[in-house]
């Protein structure tokens, strides 16, 4: 029998502002970073899928996408592959792309496990680079 928690996934620009909430199902009650990055960007794959839109709003942007205020823009609808968007999500972790809270604590590495409640919250807060001198 699987274990299903919900983590809801508030995406957070580091200047402030929530600006993407979903809800990610896990099957484990204990669960790496690694697994919470591959379950979010599943879900967000999944979801430009779903929608007529040609905008995705994901936590890393896929080759050849625009970035757009309102997301990531594909210059067509394509399928997107899960497993590159996902080690580029895994890159972007190590090289400080976003990071991760855990029930406000900051995750330092992608091995690091949790044990995951109906409480548990995860946010993924996107760094802004500075523009200008």
């Amino acid at each position: 029998m699987l274990h299903k928690n919900i983590l809801t996934r508030p995406d957070e620009m580091s200047a402030g502002g929530v600006y993407n909430d979903l809800e990610l199902v896990l099957s484990t009650p204990q669960v790496t970073a690694s697994q919470i990055i591959e379950s979010r960007v599943r879900r967000d794959i999944k979801s430009y899928a779903e929608r007529a839109s040609d905008y995705m709003h994901s936590l890393v942007v896929p080759q050849g996408a625009e970035v757009a205020l309102n997301g990531s823009r594909l210059p067509k609808r394509r399928p997107i592959d899960a497993d590159r968007q996902i080690e580029t999500a895994f890159n972007a972790f190590k090289n400080n792309g976003f990071f991760m809270l855990v029930d406000d604590r900051q995750v330092e590495d992608l091995d690091e496990s949790f044990a995951v409640t109906d409480e548990t919250t995860v946010k993924f807060i996107k760094l802004v680079p500075l523009v200008g001198g």
